[in-house]
């Protein structure tokens, strides 16, 4: 995970800091040459100047030549260029106009961006299981076509079980041929009651017989299977809202598969816009080399990422730890 990131990022630290000493370096020969000393002197001069603290300043136009080659980086692994503002805003306050040590570049840009990514993930700690504080609680799933949806409601549900808790799903992707099929499929491996109706059925009257059925049995959570839907689809996201708005869920969830990069994110932000979410599982993120989409899905929406697959295997589902980034790309 993040692999191609952590390897770039770090040349990109080295490089940018090599750039900065060389610059400085030759501005304070610069200043050595300009006072005209005696050529024996010149030398020890400069080996002084090396070793002592310079007090030479990065240009605001310096620091966007030298973040450059960084943002690049970033772009092409997928980082949403709102998070690459940010990160360079965060690294200007550091550097443009400071005195600066020798060799103290590294440390800054590092530390910087770890800063900046932690400001990324500043939401309070969600616990799903602690959150069911009703009965039934309900959650509802969306996202695109492809996006592993179904598999990761199969998760959601292995872990409730885990819990203890009781739960039912809701058959309400009524347009997708098999998805029926495909969810009853998990259900009856985890032995989960599917509540369903026929192809082209309102989802709407599914997700309500669900929520009837869990009331009547006493179970604790109903997990709302919805169809896949392109976010630029109008009628569909219309269809979705009315799902919404007749299941009232106590949880939105939207699940994004991380591998897509940048178009994970904006049809985050899509979703997000239209049924305001709660909160972000990332699926295939064990296979997300580029890591951007996990970096910048949570700032651009304004909700947190609770979970990531790692996995095909029901036990595969993490929970979010912004930690693990950080050691990951090695900040």
């Amino acid at each position: 995970m993040f692999k191609f990131l952590k390897d770039k990022i770090g040349k990109a630290i080295k490089s940018i800091s090599k750039k900065t000493e060389e610059v400085k370096e030759k501005e304070e020969i610069k200043k050595v040459k300009e006072k005209e000393i005696k050529p024996e002197e010149k030398k020890s001069l400069i080996k002084k100047i090396k070793e002592r603290v310079t007090t030479t300043k990065i240009s605001e136009d310096k620091f966007d030549e030298l973040f450059w080659e960084l943002e690049v980086i970033l772009l092409e692994n997928n980082v949403a260029t709102e998070v690459i503002d940010l990160f360079k805003g965060d690294l200007k306050e550091k550097l443009v106009d400071k005195a600066l040590k020798r060799g103290q570049v590294q440390e800054i840009i590092k530390k910087s961006l770890k800063e900046s990514i932690e400001n990324l993930f500043r939401f309070e700690e969600f616990d799903l299981i602690k959150n069911i504080n009703k009965k039934p609680y309900v959650i509802c799933f969306v996202g695109v076509n492809g996006s592993g949806k179904t598999t990761t409601i199969a998760k959601v549900a292995n872990l409730l079980l885990e819990k203890k808790l009781k739960c039912v799903l809701a058959a309400a992707d009524t347009f997708r041929a098999a998805s029926i099929e495909q969810l009853e499929k998990h259900g009856k491996k985890l032995g989960v009651k599917v509540i369903k109706q026929g192809y082209g059925s309102d989802p709407a009257a599914v997700a309500f017989d669900a929520i009837e059925h869990a009331k009547a049995k006493g179970l604790d959570v109903v997990l709302i299977d919805t169809a896949g839907r392109m976010h630029s689809n109008k009628n569909l996201l219309a269809e979705m809202r009315k799902i919404i708005d007749v299941s009232k869920p106590d949880l939105k969830i939207f699940v994004g598969e991380s591998i897509t990069g940048n178009d994970c994110v904006e049809q985050a932000k899509s979703f997000n816009d239209a049924i305001n979410f709660d909160g972000i599982i990332l699926s295939k993120a064990d296979v997300d080399e580029k890591g951007g989409a996990a970096i910048s899905v949570s700032y651009v929406t304004g909700k947190p990422v609770l979970f990531w697959g790692v996995g095909q295997g029901y036990k595969d589902l993490e929970k979010f730890d912004k930690d693990k980034i950080l050691e990951t790309l090695n900040l």
